[in-house]
């Protein structure tokens, strides 16, 4: 099973940039598809981005299209999240997560529902002040 250790939170001003990771650990990271969550101050944990294991094939919520994007490195067991163009609407606790995709012809499949991912992260803090 892959176990997921968010890092790259902080604070920054409006219009700044933040780059998250994700490190996994384990063998089977390419067999996951990969997503991020996230949970602002009182409100329940959103989707943010999600990535096929392939990485050929992405998905983002409308509130973050165009300012951010998701990507992987197989090979070092890695998944990032480049947030740009930040906005104090963005503070929030960022959660990587993954779900096992290992069906045969599901390698682009992109989940973008809560309910699908296997593993959780612990969480990173993200603010960003006006």
């Amino acid at each position: 099973q892959v176990q997921l250790v968010e890092s790259g939170g902080g604070l920054v001003q409006a219009g700044g940039s933040l780059r998250l990771s994700c490190a996994a650990s384990g063998r089977t990271f390419s067999n996951y598809a990969m997503g991020w969550f996230r949970q602002a101050p009182g409100k329940e944990r959103k989707f943010v981005a999600a990535i096929a294991r392939s990485g050929g094939n992405t998905y983002y919520a409308d509130s973050v299209k165009g300012r951010f994007t998701i990507s992987r490195d197989n090979a070092n067991n890695t998944q990032y999240l480049q947030m740009n163009s930040l906005e104090p609407e963005d503070t929030a606790v960022d959660y990587c997560a993954a779900e096992r995709v290992d069906v045969p012809g599901t390698n682009s499949y992109v989940p973008h529902n809560l309910a699908e991912y296997d593993v959780w992260g612990q969480g990173t803090q993200v603010t960003v002040s006006s």
